[in-house]
């Protein structure tokens, strides 16, 4: 009798560039949209996706304006109705949201943020650990969902490294050692035992997704 499949591949998105990727915080904030640059990515990563030989079989998107443009595509041409989840949002930012990053280096805190993350929690807004603990939970329950299949997942920066480090057992006080650029990537295999991490911030093609 065949085994019942128990393992799951996430495959998670970083939405594509905005006019202000790098430039400020942008959190939670409303009305931040794609750029043209990164409508392209957003087309050239759905694309990239449809070339698996494995179709994916559900989407789920962070409920922001620049996730949703990025998964447009991907439903359209892999026929997948997105699915909101409010578990996949930014990290929140709180009294932060929308700082530029230039003033946001120069606060005492920066420190904590980049070499200390698990002792930080933004003002009026989410601890790195509670940020963390969010997106796995919620990753964890769509892999218990969709037992034996490929689901793709559009997220953010931060909570896309929090989950590919936790999976590998990387401390969070050193996550920020790991890269997600726009519109890459990362590809998990979670199941009832350990996590493996298949792909990180890979912003070319998914051959290495092929079992040789």
């Amino acid at each position: 009798m065949p085994k019942t499949p128990t393992s799951t591949t996430i495959l998670l998105v970083r939405h594509g560039v905005t006019g202000s990727t790098g430039k400020v915080l942008p959190g939670r904030a409303p009305g931040l949209h794609l750029s043209d640059a990164g409508v392209a990515q957003a087309q050239a990563v759905a694309e990239r996706l449809l070339a698996l030989p494995k179709a994916p079989t559900a989407l789920y998107v962070s409920p922001l304006e620049r996730t949703k443009e990025t998964a447009a595509p991907i439903a359209r041409l892999l026929q997948l109705k997105p699915i909101l989840t409010k578990g996949l949002l930014e990290c929140d930012f709180g009294d932060w949201t929308g700082e530029s990053l230039a003033v946001l280096r120069k606060k005492r805190e920066w420190q904590a943020v980049q070499h200390a993350p698990s002792t930080f929690t933004f003002p009026n807004g989410e601890s790195f650990a509670g940020m963390q603990q969010r997106m796995w939970d919620t990753l964890s329950t769509i892999a218990q969902r969709h037992r034996g299949e490929t689901v793709v997942v559009v997220s953010h920066a931060d909570p896309i490294k929090a989950a590919v480090t936790f999976a590998q057992g990387v401390p969070l006080d050193l996550f920020q050692r790991t890269v997600i650029s726009t519109c890459s990537v990362s590809a998990l295999l979670l199941s009832d035992t350990t996590p493996i991490v298949l792909s990180v911030n890979n912003t070319s093609n998914l051959k290495e997704l092929i079992p040789s």
